[in-house]
This record gives C-alpha cells, sequence and structure tokens, in this order.
C-alpha cells in the first residue's frame, strides 16, 4: 500500500519539480528543435517577417511598433505574463544578423516547452520577455552597419535623429524594463586578449555611469555573465572575451542602462572552421542560461569573479591568411625578388556572396598568427596585377623557385603557366608538395 501511494506521489508531484536545464541540454534542445534554416547573414526583411508569422501561428504575441527611415515594418515580440521585464534588441548594426535569428529560435522553443517543461513554466509566469528583432531593417536589407541616414543607430541615443533610435527609446521608455540585452556581432577576428584566440562570444555587464560607480543590478548583470561564461566554456573554451567598458554618451547601451535599463551586451564574433549556425546554437544558449538564472536563483548565487576576470578583447593579432616566407616579385616595378610574409583578410559579405579579399600587412609578421598559413619558402609570389602592396586583393600566383621566369613577358601568366593559384580566399591551383 505504501509502495502504491509512493508511486501516485511521484507521478504526480515530479512532472511539477522545476529542473534547470544544463548548457548541453540546452544545446541539444536547439539541435533538435531550431527552426532557422537560412544562414543569418542571407536573412533579408522579408525572411524575418516568415519567421515572425510562424512565431504568430505557435501563439506568440507580435506586434508592428515602428518603421524604419525607408518605412520597413519594426516587430516587437513578446513571451511570458510574469512581473520582471526583459528587454532584448537586435541588429541595430544591418550587417550584424547572429542574434536575429536566435531569438527566433528561443521564442520558439519557449512557445513550444512551456507546458512541457516546469522551468519554462516558471520563467513564463515569472518573466514577461520582449524582443526587437532586427532593429535596422534598412541596413539589413543592404547589409550595412549604418541605416539609409548613414547614421550609426547605436551612437544616436543622445541626438535621436534616426526613427530606429527614437524606438528603441520610446519602447524602453514607455515599459521600463528591469534589464536589457543589447544584441550585436563584432569583428571576426578579434581576440581573447593578447592571443590568437578568436573572441567567439565576448560580454559586457554595461555600467551607464559616467563615474564607474557600482549598483546592485550592475552587480546582478556581472553575476548572469559569469553564468553564460560557464555554459559556454563547455563549447568554446578560451574563445570567450570581455568587451571594454568605456562609458559613451552616444551609445544605446550606456544610455538605457543610465535611463535604469542595466544592459548585457552580447558581442558575436567567429569561430575558424564553424559556420554561422553554430553561432545561433550560440546565442540560443547563452539567452536561455541569463533568463533561466533569473527564476531559478543561480543568478544570486553565482560568483561574478569569473566574468571580472575573463580577458578583455584585443585586436591585430590575427588575420584571415598568412603566407610565410615568401619570395615576393612586383615585375610590374621591376623590382628584385625580397623575402617576407603576406597576411591577407576577407571582407565581411553576406554568405552567398562570394567575399572579397585583400592585403593587409607586408614584412615580418612573425609576432602574429593567421587563422590558416601557408609555408610558401619554395615559391615566388607574384600578385595577379603584378604589383603587391596593402590594399591591393589578395589574389596572387606562385612559380617554383626552381623554375626560369622571363618577368618582362608582356602576356605574363599566360607565357608563364603558375604552379599555383589562390584567389577569393582559396586554392584555385594548390601549391605541390
Amino acid at each position: 500500500m505504501k509502495t502504491a501511494f509512493f508511486i501516485l506521489f511521484s507521478l504526480l508531484i515530479l512532472p511539477m519539480i522545476t529542473h534547470a536545464q544544463t548548457a548541453e541540454e540546452f544545446a541539444e534542445s536547439w539541435d533538435k528543435q531550431h527552426v532557422s534554416n537560412i544562414l543569418p547573414s542571407n536573412v533579408r526583411h522579408r525572411d524575418l517577417q516568415k519567421y515572425l508569422e510562424n512565431l504568430k501561428k505557435l501563439g506568440i504575441k507580435v506586434d508592428e511598433v515602428g518603421r524604419s527611415f525607408a518605412n520597413r515594418e519594426i516587430y516587437q515580440i513578446e513571451w511570458g505574463k510574469g512581473k520582471t521585464k526583459v528587454f532584448m534588441w537586435s541588429q541595430m548594426h544591418g550587417d550584424e544578423p547572429t542574434a536575429t535569428s536566435g531569438l527566433i529560435d528561443m521564442f520558439t522553443f519557449l512557445q513550444t516547452n512551456r507546458d512541457k517543461l516546469a522551468w519554462v513554466k516558471k520563467l513564463e509566469e515569472t518573466l514577461t520577455i520582449r524582443a526587437v528583432p532586427m532593429l535596422n531593417p534598412d541596413g539589413a536589407e543592404l547589409y550595412q552597419r549604418r541605416n539609409l541616414q548613414g547614421i550609426d543607430i547605436n551612437r544616436d541615443a543622445r541626438n535621436l535623429a534616426t526613427p530606429e533610435g527614437r524606438l528603441l527609446k520610446k519602447l524602453r521608455d514607455e515599459w521600463q524594463p528591469e534589464i536589457g540585452f543589447n544584441l550585436h556581432n563584432q569583428n571576426p577576428l578579434t581576440t581573447v586578449g593578447n592571443t590568437p584566440k578568436q573572441a567567439t562570444i565576448s560580454l559586457l555587464a554595461v555600467s551607464g555611469n559616467p563615474k564607474g560607480e557600482s549598483y546592485p543590478a550592475f552587480e546582478r548583470n556581472k553575476r548572469i555573465c559569469s553564468l553564460m561564461i560557464q555554459a559556454l566554456n563547455k563549447f568554446i573554451p578560451e574563445h570567450i572575451g570581455r568587451y571594454e567598458d568605456d562609458y559613451m554618451p552616444t551609445a544605446f547601451g550606456d544610455r538605457i542602462s543610465e535611463w535604469g535599463t542595466p544592459v548585457i551586451l552580447i558581442e558575436t564574433g567567429a569561430l575558424h572552421g564553424k559556420d554561422e549556425m553554430f553561432l545561433i546554437k550560440l546565442n540560443f544558449i547563452a539567452n536561455l542560461t541569463a533568463l533561466q538564472s533569473l527564476v531559478d536563483g543561480s543568478e544570486a548565487r553565482a560568483d561574478a569573479k569569473i566574468y571580472e576576470n575573463t580577458p578583455f578583447n584585443d585586436s591585430g593579432n590575427i588575420y584571415n591568411f598568412i603566407f610565410r616566407k615568401a619570395n615576393i616579385v612586383n615585375f610590374a616595378e621591376n623590382e628584385k625578388p625580397y623575402s617576407g610574409d603576406v597576411a591577407v583578410n576577407v571582407e565581411r559579405r553576406r554568405a552567398e556572396i562570394s567575399a572579397p579579399t585583400f592585403v593587409q600587412d607586408i614584412g615580418d609578421l612573425s609576432a602574429v598568427k593567421g587563422l590558416e598559413e601557408f609555408d610558401v619558402s619554395d615559391y615566388f609570389l607574384v600578385h595577379k596585377k603584378g604589383n603587391l602592396k596593402t590594399g591591393a586583393s589578395g589574389e596572387f600566383i606562385f612559380y617554383k623557385k626552381t623554375r626560369k621566369i622571363d618577368w618582362k613577358a608582356k602576356d605574363f601568366e599566360r607565357m608563364n603557366e603558375p604552379d599555383a593559384i589562390f584567389a577569393n580566399g582559396k586554392w584555385i591551383k594548390s601549391l605541390s608538395k
């Protein structure tokens, strides 16, 4: 009899126990349930609208809340019915798209699991989350940082010259949320401190205090950042940085914090060998870790020192490609060959577009690293146009040093068939081993 009672008790009570999900479980949930099916950099305004229509079909509240400079619709998603107000916004820079897709996956997960997972139900009852995906739809359409006025929206918090900036302030002021999440992308070649490690995710608890004074909600945000770091370390150890906290009175992160909604900045970078979908998953994990911590008590127990001890971002330590010990020939200038390293970087473009490459540096680059490096000491390196210089396209032809080359030939490349060709970030004809 006692056994039967215990079984019945367990069946009734256990489903109601709030089990916090781990980072690994978040990752597994994303793998199985994500609805984002376009690489973020290829997502246009019309694609966002399709995503939002699917959220509406799930019963999620989605409203048009404003228009861009070019009269494109700007939307706000709302989920939950709790007293604690959470405000999130993405893509105020049009060419920083990862978090927009991450928000779509996050809200889909929350809505479809609110009656399946007790912690999600508690989240729904404790929080109300509002999010503006793609604040800058005009910039997103052109895949450019600024809006169509040529203004950086994230530097418009004081002048409020942009309709997008005015809308963001209006939404915050009218609702007065307790915490904000400002979601961006950073340069893929940003590093963790003075290392060659890409900063795949960087975090900042924004003070918003010109004097740098602390306050309880700021300390709370540092603890939440610590939890996100711990969660992300399961997937990208040594690839998490800390964004510099220099107060800027024109920046929305600082001003929104100053106005009473302390902000956490999440900057998504890159990880060599991983695609954009992997970055969406990291956003999904970070967002849900932060939200869960607000309702399960883990935020209050977290150690802010984990965040405080995270290295700050740095730059200039890595390049996309480095050609080591090249024997450089500028035949267009009739120069003698000279030895040096050549660094090439890739411009940011949509995934569907072949991204241009350009020569970033030439010389002794032994102090820096390339995400990919090639030993070309046995070859002459020649720029496709005959003159290697910084800023030129990253297009090279290679000749074995053992060959006799007619450097003065008018139709040079046709008269001297290359042994290897590098263009558009790939080997068209590979180096021989």
